[in-house]
């Protein structure tokens, strides 16, 4: 891939994008990649991205359909129609139609700014708190949903007898752990390990720290 390009995966296909082209999906018959025309869930043109100076955008036309972004960490969120959102290293699209379709893009990594100077104290949220080879398998699985890609993608917390069955425990050694685990987290200075979101905000705080990756998913012989 060439400096200032990105590079887009779409139904098996790999397509160099400069940062003076226009590249879009949809079922319309215009659209670079064309998503199943008879699927009228799907707009027309569900999709462009482009770039503006260096940076690239992905951008929603579409007056009614949002979008599904998904980042490095598998982590989702959706792009409201009429919007646009900025891409960096490696994304996924998810498009929702009568079936799911994901392209996967490849954008420029941004760059990695020094650290700002200043008098405050640093962080500590997390410091402190070890994680052990059952705590890891507990976590993966429960969080596996996120770590996948295509069908199998689910942004959830598995229940807690889903994934006590997966490890083969009682779920009731898997609830204590992984209650005992946000118990330290919410110690060490971690927000939002207790009340009713708090295995949402676990599963952020596993993925986006590295406590768990996809290269995990092999421990619940995924």
């Amino acid at each position: 891939m060439g400096d200032g390009e990105l590079q887009i995966v779409a139904n098996g296909a790999k397509y160099e994008v400069g940062p003076e082209e226009l590249f879009t999906f949809g079922r319309g018959e215009s659209c670079t990649v064309r998503l199943p025309p008879e699927d009228t869930t799907i707009s027309r043109v569900a999709g462009v991205v482009e770039c503006h100076g260096s940076v690239w955008f992905l951008r929603n036309p579409s007056e009614t359909r949002p979008l599904a972004i998904v980042d490095r960490f598998g982590l989702r969120s959706v792009l409201p129609p009429l919007s646009r959102a900025a891409v960096e290293g490696r994304v996924r699209v998810v498009v929702e139609g009568a079936h799911t379709h994901e392209l996967v893009l490849h954008a420029p990594e941004p760059a990695q700014q020094p650290p700002a100077a200043g008098t405050g104290t640093a962080t500590t949220a997390g410091e402190g708190v070890l994680i052990n080879d059952q705590d890891r398998l507990a976590l993966v699985a429960l969080f596996a949903g996120y770590l996948r890609e295509g069908d199998r993608y689910d942004p959830n917390p598995k229940s807690y007898a889903a994934a006590a069955a997966r490890l083969g425990w009682p779920r009731t050694t898997l609830v204590k752990r992984i209650e005992y685990l946000r118990t330290r987290l919410d110690k060490s200075g971690v927000p939002g390990m207790q009340g009713w979101n708090a295995l949402s905000t676990l599963a952020e705080y596993a993925l986006t720290t590295g406590l768990i990756t996809k290269n995990d998913l092999g421990l619940i012989n995924s």
